[in-house]
């Protein structure tokens, strides 16, 4: 695995540089194959993709892309909880990109059937690579207690299960989710892990350094073998790295 850690001086810098790698890999896809990347939901994806909507609305052919999502909140897409609302009101409705190629979680439906249903989407639509399908892009976050996806701590099993796609529960909110496993997110041909803020420095340290317990959050289990690793952070979320480089 190659991994890259870069942190930037500001959450706008850190979203024309996503920006800027994602412009590049969509415009080297082949004629005749589609770009396909898997977003995140939370407050900083959310960020990145309004720089895009303003920045790259006729800079990326995409027509050529397919979206998926690696985790949803069982929630229809109407709620202001729903991931795929997220990305619809600070992208996906600014710019040109047919509606046949995004492919939500269906977070009303019963989420083990969800699982499976959307597994069988993304086996169908990918290339497969290791009889698994890939994605060129999984966009990830982490949570203040190191889960990554909707993979939780007390569900860390999750994370090595065979399934594409599985049904988890918010430890705290009880809330039910639908997340990628850790199967089909290490099988990507990249993984760009996206963090900021203050409160994730600790959780950032503890993996990307490998302090104490540092193998027990699921955030830890993330290792694209035949792929590359790329860590995102602002300059709080940074902070507590022994080596930082801010750009």
């Amino acid at each position: 695995m190659k991994r890259t850690v870069l942190i930037f001086e500001s959450i706008e810098k850190l979203s024309a540089e996503f920006a800027k790698r994602i412009s590049i890999d969509i415009s080297g896809t082949p004629v005749g194959q589609f770009y396909s990347i898997a977003l995140s939901g939370g407050s900083t994806p959310q960020d990145i993709f309004k720089y895009i909507s303003e920045h790259y609305p006729q800079k990326i052919n995409w027509s050529e892309v397919l979206v998926f999502w690696g985790d949803e909140r069982c929630v229809p897409p109407s709620d202001n909880e729903s991931n795929y609302k997220m990305a619809c009101e600070s992208l996906l409705s600014h710019i040109k990109i047919p509606d046949q190629n995004i492919y939500r979680i269906r977070g009303e439906n019963n989420p083990a059937n969800e699982a499976k249903r959307y597994s069988e989407i993304v086996k169908n639509l990918l290339p497969s690579e290791n009889s698994i399908p890939q994605f060129d892009l999984c966009m990830l976050g982490l949570g203040e207690d190191g889960h990554t996806a909707s993979i939780f701590p007390d569900q860390v099993a999750l994370f090595n299960s065979e399934k594409m796609f599985e049904a988890s529960r918010h430890p705290v909110s009880k809330q039910n989710r639908i997340t990628a496993t850790g199967r089909l997110i290490n099988n990507s041909k990249k993984v760009c892990l996206i963090v900021t803020g203050e409160s994730k420095a600790e959780k950032v340290a503890q993996i990307i350094e490998k302090k104490k317990d540092w193998e027990l959050l699921p955030a830890s289990l993330i290792d694209p073998t035949a792929g590359e690793l790329i860590w995102l952070l602002d300059k709080p979320a940074g902070q507590m790295l022994s080596d930082r480089n801010i750009m």
